[in-house]
């Protein structure tokens, strides 16, 4: 009853105290001492919560589905003279006034020479004038290139960029959606993680690692599987909370896994069964012939025992026809 009140919860009238799961979580920390898989703790209200990454593997054996479209990516707005579209206008615009600009002579005033003197001062005014003018048709030029190349470096995108913009989206050992393998299933044994807390059930568990991945899938088509290295396999039921249960289970992954399996392709295999599993088949046919010669003894013990019962009632029977006891 103290743990109930005081204690967390493991699963459906299942508690632990908390003096006893934070001795495990010290065991747990110190196996994972400097990575990013320690577990960090925090009390709210008289209560224990524990909270971070949990290793699953991946066990599916059919394919899943990615979204085509995140749920949080906005629609783009229609071109406008205020959207980044008019930027094709602008690079049209800049060529066109790169093109108008090389073509449009400078305009001169020509006076009839009155003499000699004045002709040469003409023309060297001319010279000057010319000069300026490509003095300024090569400063227009050059700043039609810079603004050609701003518009440029607009339309494409740079590499962190890039980063940023599929930062959004985890993948699947370096799986991203494309159109082509949207559809597909994850190497058995890859290991993947969610940041959970201690609180979240096993649905709750399933939603946040299939949002993660952008998952089309529901829920309630995969299971959490317990898996020893004995190959002893558990189902984790949906009120069990599965941060707890991998505290209680131990850090080290080489004793046991969680694993992603289907709900209905997944199996539960008892103890009994699994010590048996990694033997080969002609030890295992071996085991059977000694099973069947076994049970073979049992009947037959079974069955002298219901014969040797059935010939003292019988006796008993012929011994006694009007009542009376034979000694």
């Amino acid at each position: 009853m103290d743990d109930r009140n005081n204690g967390v919860r493991v699963g459906e009238n299942k508690f632990i105290s908390k003096s006893s799961i934070l001795s495990h979580l010290k065991t747990y920390n110190l196996y994972y001492e400097g990575k990013n898989l320690q577990l960090r703790h925090r009390e709210e209200e008289e209560e224990l919560i524990i909270e971070g990454l949990l290793n699953i593997s991946w066990g599916l054996r059919r394919p899943i589905r990615l979204q085509m479209q995140d749920d949080h990516e906005r629609i783009k707005p229609p071109p406008s003279s205020t959207s980044w579209h008019s930027g094709c206008n602008l690079d049209n615009q800049s060529q066109d006034g790169q093109k108008q600009t090389p073509q449009t002579p400078p305009q001169m005033e020509v006076t009839p020479p009155e003499d000699q003197s004045s002709n040469s001062r003409s023309q060297d005014h001319e010279e000057e004038e010319e000069e300026e003018d490509a003095c300024d048709i090569s400063a227009q030029l050059l700043r039609t290139k810079s603004d050609a190349g701003v518009l440029r470096r607009g339309r494409k995108r740079s590499p962190s960029d890039q980063r940023r913009i599929r930062r959004h989206r985890f993948s699947i050992n370096g799986h991203f959606y494309n159109h082509k393998t949207s559809v597909f299933t994850p190497a058995y044994g890859s290991v993947t993680n969610a940041r959970i807390n201690s609180c979240m059930t096993t649905p709750q568990v399933l939603r946040v690692l299939l949002n993660k991945f952008k998952i089309e899938n529901s829920p309630d088509e995969f299971a959490l599987y317990l898996v020893h290295a004995s190959g002893e396999r558990v189902q984790l039921k949906r009120t069990d909370h599965p941060l707890v249960v991998r505290i209680l289970q131990g850090p080290c992954e080489h004793v046991c896994k969680i694993f992603l399996m289907e709900q209905d392709l997944g199996e539960e295999i008892p103890y009994e069964v699994a010590q048996y599993i990694k033997f080969e088949m002609p030890v295992l046919q071996s085991f059977i012939i000694k099973l069947k010669e076994e049970e073979d003894r049992e009947v037959q013990k079974l069955r002298s025992r219901y014969k040797y019962l059935r010939c003292t009632i019988e006796k008993q029977l012929q011994c006694s026809p009007e009542g009376s006891t034979c000694m």
